[in-house]
């Protein structure tokens, strides 16, 4: 079988319902009923109505999706775009006009060990005058 290097594509006249694994690109511009898996890149169609758990690299919403979203990396979601459900990214961007209905959690593993919290540190010293008078 010959490799191509293009995006694979389910045009907006395909249905399915069943789960659907994928290596590299997809753009699903159809109906989905089902689990998608990936360590690849997604796309959701304009016409795409995405109803199931999705877990891949990074995904761009331009449709409607029903159900939690879990990307490693980045998670845009577009300007006309309706998401109903939790989202975990390491990256998030969201356009103005996108509807999102859900929690989000957004953080990266490593940024997050690497940048802790920062701590509030006080020193207790008498209180003197900044500009105190010399006798």
């Amino acid at each position: 079988m010959a490799e191509h290097s293009g995006k694979d594509v389910l045009s907006s006249d395909v249905e399915i319902k069943g789960s659907i694994k994928f290596q590299k690109e997809l753009l699903i511009d159809g109906k989905v009923e089902g689990e998608i898996n990936s360590d690849g890149v997604l796309t959701i169609g304009e016409n795409a109505d995405i109803r199931g758990e999705i877990k891949t690299k990074s995904i761009t919403v331009f449709g409607k999706v029903q159900g939690n979203i879990t990307v490693g990396e980045r998670c845009e979601l577009k300007s006309k775009c309706t998401l109903q459900g939790d989202l975990k990214a390491a990256r998030l961007i969201i356009e103005e006009g996108a509807t999102f209905i859900g929690k989000s959690e957004v953080s990266s593993g490593m940024s997050v060990k690497a940048a802790p919290k920062p701590e509030v540190v006080r020193h207790e010293e008498s209180a003197k005058p900044a500009f105190a008078a010399r006798a």
